[in-house]
This record gives structure tokens, sequence and C-alpha cells, in this order.
């Protein structure tokens, strides 16, 4: 299919999507996080909250070392705990951004400070007669670690400290939603959770580095997201390093590991022969894709429109890219795209590795404004899968490709080219101005 061919049709009526946004949008969350509060109340008994389910946990990352650690659980909705777990199920059923706010809205965080290190409730080093992290099966953080490598939700009683309710919400585009939280003093198991073999062997090899231990369960087919709550528990890598670690990073460092892993293995296969470009839409999020001829090569461009998450009173478009090269990157990226950096190359190196092939490769997102909240970075991360995944379009050239995108992208070319490391040439080869 040529190019011209592929992007027909693409032109969209923006009062109909306007109107369209408004019959969608809801500003409901109030009304969720009240039946939350009723169905939590329901739910208490004395001061232990029982009947609960936890589908995951949440670990903070604020005043690290020290940080909130908790089991997130849908009080009164135990039944279909499981879909209440952020994963790639919520793409493939076409989930709105109301439908996510919703379902991570309700669940409660029942949580307690705790020190990365140890199972403590105090700060603690290795000995201070506090047991380390990879030392304790039980309390709340073992508790917790069992939730997390369980392949299923996890029927546990929760005591607590507190039985007020906070709330809070988070204030950027690449953090999920997030319900009620009260203090918790204890957690126990009131079923065997069930643990995939794959995962008791990287738990009993106390020498497994992290990354091996990363890599070896992706290679058994546990997709991130099952991967970053393991390592979020601290039951993940050599023992006497293992600790907890903030949902927020332990996302970003399973993207960023497998996706090296998968760097490692596509680099000595060879170039894709044509320039092809792929698309997706969702949630008010455009994504464009060019996979060129060449040696492997990434650079992510982020276009967030005012009145977006990231660029909530701007009266421009924010424009953020980040780049790497065919040995990869050295430092963690400072060009803006942070966390999106790593889903999006996840994404792409894992469509290489499938074809048996390596490329370079540009990403392209545009941020509309319908993107009224923030729901996690997992839509990028499957925006970008789901489009490398479908149909695309053929050009002649790589650049050939971007000028056939830049009229439907909120920004000039001229903007596009300062902005992109790929666009403005700089480790283009002569083959990609041939005509």
């Amino acid at each position: 299919m040529r190019l011209d061919e592929y992007i027909e049709g693409f032109e969209r009526d923006e009062a109909a999507e306007r109107r369209r946004l408004a019959r969608e949008k809801s500003y409901g969350i109030t009304q969720y996080l009240d039946e939350v509060e009723d169905r939590f109340s329901e739910a208490l008994s004395g001061e232990s909250l029982v009947g609960s389910t936890a589908p995951s946990i949440f670990v903070g990352h604020s005043n690290y070392p020290r940080v909130s650690t908790g089991l997130l659980s849908p009080v009164g909705d135990e039944d279909r705990a499981a879909e209440y777990a952020t994963d790639g199920a919520w793409y493939r059923q076409g989930l709105s951004i109301d439908d996510v706010v919703q379902l991570r809205t309700g669940l409660l965080n029942a949580n307690r400070f705790t020190d990365v290190r140890s199972a403590g409730g105090n700060t603690a080093v290795r000995g201070s007669g506090t047991p380390a992290v990879h030392d304790v099966w039980d309390g709340f953080i073992g508790t917790q670690r069992e939730v997390a490598i369980a392949d299923r939700p996890v029927d546990v009683e929760i005591g607590l400290s507190d039985s007020r309710l906070d709330f809070d919400l988070p204030d950027d585009d690449t953090a999920a939603p997030r319900g009620p939280r009260t203090g918790a003093e204890s957690a126990t198991l009131t079923e065997n959770p069930h643990v995939p073999r794959a995962v008791e062997k990287t738990l009993e090899d106390d020498d497994w580095r992290a990354e091996g231990a990363m890599a070896y369960l992706y290679r058994r087919g546990f997709d991130v997201y099952e991967i970053n709550r393991i390592l979020s528990a601290g039951a993940l890598g050599e023992a006497e390093t293992r600790r907890l670690v903030p949902t927020r990073w332990s996302i970003t460092a399973v993207d960023d590991t497998v996706g090296k892993f998968l760097r490692g293995s596509i680099r000595s296969n060879p170039s894709v022969d044509e320039t092809r470009v792929f698309s997706s839409e969702y949630m008010g999020n455009r994504y464009w894709a060019i996979l060129s001829p060449g040696n492997w090569e990434f650079e992510l461009v982020e276009m967030k429109a005012p009145g977006s998450v990231w660029n909530p009173v701007g009266s421009d478009v924010w424009i953020a890219s980040d780049h790497e090269g065919y040995e990869g990157r050295t430092k963690y990226v400072d060009g803006g795209t942070a966390g999106a950096y790593y889903a999006t190359r996840l994404a792409a190196l894992e469509h290489l590795e499938e074809i048996g092939r390596q490329a370079k490769v540009l990403v392209l997102r545009h941020v509309s404004d319908e993107y009224w909240a923030p729901v996690g970075v997992w839509q990028i991360r499957e925006s970008v899968r789901d489009a490398l995944g479908g149909e695309s379009g053929v050009a002649e050239t790589f650049h050939g490709a971007v000028r056939g995108i830049e009229p439907h992208l909120p920004i000039s070319t001229g903007d596009l080219r300062r902005s992109s490391e790929l666009v403005a040439g700089v480790q283009a080869s002569l083959a990609d101005f041939s005509t």
C-alpha cells in the first residue's frame, strides 16, 4: 500500500470530535470515590478489612528510601478483582479514559511506611536487627510480596491503623490514577497464592542479578506488567541487594531492561528493506511510527497540545524528544519524554524481533486536548504495540515518509526538524535523500 493511500481518510471533522468528547468526558471521579468510601465502611469489621482481594501493590517514591507501600484492592467488588489490575487487556478491551479512572479510583490503597531495604516499619539497615526484605515472607511486607508474585488476585485480611480515607490524584500523564488511601497495621493471607514455577525459580536463586531474572521471565511469556509487580515487591535480584522499588521507577526499569535485552538480540539482524509508516490512535493520543532501512536507531518525539494533561495552561504545543544510536544510551533520557521513551522503544524492539530485522525507528506522539486525565504509561506502550502490529503504508524514503505525515502534525516542518535528530538528518545516511 502506497503511503498516500494509507494516509487518505485521516482528516477528521474536528467539530464532531469535540461534540463526541463532550458526551463521553466524565467528571464523575468524586462520585466514584464516594462509592468506594461507602463500600469501605460496609467492609470494616472493627479495625480490620475482611474479605478483601488484592490484585496488585503500590510502592510510592516520595521520601525515598522511607516510602509508602500498600496493597491495592477493589473493596466490595472482589469478584472482579482481576479486572482492576493494569495490563494490556485494558487496551484490547478499548477502555476509555473514564473507564480507567473509574477502575483505578476504585482501588483502595491500604498502606504503611517502611524503609525499602527492610521488612520493619522503621528505617533500618542490614545488621540493625530488623529483617531485610529478602528474608521475610510474613507480616505486611511478606504478604505484599505474595500478592505481587501470584498469577491471580489473592484474598487477604488487612488490619488497619486508621479507618479514615485520604484522597489524591496524580498530576502527570505517565502515572495511573489512584484511589483512596488508608493506614494499614498488618496484612495476612487467607488463601494460598498460586505462584508460577518460573517466578519461584528467580526467587530461589540468591545470586541471580535482577536484569537476568527479568529477561528470563520475559522469555517465559511474562509481560512487563507482571515483571514490574515482582520487581517492585523486592522479589528480584541478588538476595543482599533486593529492596522495594517504587512503582513508577520499576515500570521504567522493566521497560528499559527488557528493551536492552531485545536490542542486543536484533542488532545482528538484517535491516528492513523498505520504509514503512504505521499509525494508531487511542484516548486522544495519535501515534505515527516510521521504520526505515539502516542500523538500529530510535527516537521519540512528543507533541503535547494546549489543554492536554502535560500542557494544561500553555498556548503553544509543547515538544520533547529523546534519541539513541546503535549502541544505545548510557544515561537516562533527559529530553523530557521520561517513561514514555522506554515504553515506546520496547514496543518497537518487540516488533523488530518478531520480524527478525533491525531498523531506524522514529515514533511521533501527538497528545491532543482530548487526553483530559492521566491513565499511565501503559496506554503508550499498548498503542505503539498495536500500531506496529497493524497495516502500514510504504514510502520511497525516510524523509518521504516524514513529508507524508507532516500535514497531520500539530507543529510546523521547521519545528519538527529542530526537535528531531532523525528528521534533521543528523544520523541519516545519504541513501535517505535519494529519489
